[in-house]
């Protein structure tokens, strides 16, 4: 075996957490050597290992739209909603509006520095974590009321984190699977508009944010968007058809006009079906499977915008 075939990590174990995923598994973070993010906890609190697997997802979708004001509730590893705006708060009260239910206890990563009226609609959520690149003096003493809540500074801009990871190490019973992060973005080669109907300038917006979206949803995933927040989530499930049932039967008002995303290519009719049914206007999905032709009749019979990215986003 050559010095080639052979990697090493350097772990350095930088703190033991109180228990793993389960109170009875033990766990520590360690240091392997790579850039890491600078961060501050402002409040009196230690971070436990699922706190980190919230972070990390919750900051990751966040970075995808670093320069625009947006939070992204995260709940037991799972994307809950995302919403954007042109000031926090109103990209706070868009979330709510979409799922107010579900974001209770959950982590929450704002991509802007925190003012009293954001910590106002934070502060009665109850929330577990929030992160943020910084917060205004009189919204850090609001969101302290709750003792609960861990609050958190995010040093390191935005703008790095997005291909700040840059590669997946997972450990099973056949050796170390080893993988090249997805970071891919769009590909205006590939991004192509195979519909009769073309989708409007909101709808092709609120489409490449869903995609980004369900991008860190785990496969097979739906995402339901309508005016950049999303509707409905529904991640980790076998069967698309069901996916997209749960995702769609998520959204507290309407459906009508929205837009859906998904992380693989469609296999079935049924999909386009159930958009029918909903009203949904249309659809951005990687392609490249058998039945795209069936699939974009389908759509141009019933006035439907299909966008294809030929870019899948599997997620184990």
């Amino acid at each position: 075996m050559s010095k080639e075939d052979i990697l090493t990590y350097d772990f350095k174990n930088i703190k033991e957490l109180s228990c793993g995923e389960n109170a009875h598994q033990s766990a520590a973070l360690y240091d392997f050597n790579q850039k890491k993010l600078d961060y501050e906890i402002l409040s009196n609190h230690h971070l436990n290992y699922n706190d980190y697997v919230n972070l990390t997802l919750a900051i990751e979708t966040a970075a995808e739209f670093f320069d625009v004001a947006l939070c992204a509730f995260v709940k037991y590893s799972s994307l809950v909603n995302v919403s954007m705006s042109n000031k926090l708060e109103n990209a706070i009260s868009k979330a709510l509006d979409s799922d107010c239910a579900n974001v209770f206890n959950c982590c929450c990563a704002l991509s802007r520095h925190v003012d009293i009226e954001s910590a106002k609609k934070l502060s009665s959520l109850s929330l577990d974590i929030i992160i943020a690149p910084n917060y205004d003096d009189d919204a850090l003493l609001e969101l302290k009321k709750n003792q609960n809540t861990k609050i958190i500074k995010l040093k390191t801009p935005y703008q790095d984190i997005v291909n700040f990871v840059d590669q997946e190490i997972k450990i099973t019973p056949f050796g170390a699977l080893i993988q090249q992060k997805d970071n891919k973005d769009f590909d205006k080669e590939t991004f192509k508009v195979v519909s009769k109907k073309k989708p409007t300038q909101q709808e092709l917006e609120d489409m490449i944010f869903a995609f980004k979206v369900v991008k860190h949803a785990i496969s097979a995933s739906f995402v339901v968007a309508k005016d950049l927040r999303t509707l409905g989530i529904c991640s980790g499930q076998q069967n698309q058809i069901l996916a997209l049932e749960t995702a769609l039967s998520r959204v507290c008002d309407s459906t009508k006009d929205s837009i859906i995303a998904t992380d693989c290519d469609i296999t079935s009719s049924e999909i386009i079906q159930l958009m029918i049914q909903n009203r949904v206007n249309g659809i951005i999905q990687p392609a490249g499977n058998k039945k795209d032709k069936e699939l974009i009749a389908l759509c141009d019979k019933y006035d439907i915008s299909m966008v294809t990215t030929a870019i899948t986003h599997r997620k184990h």
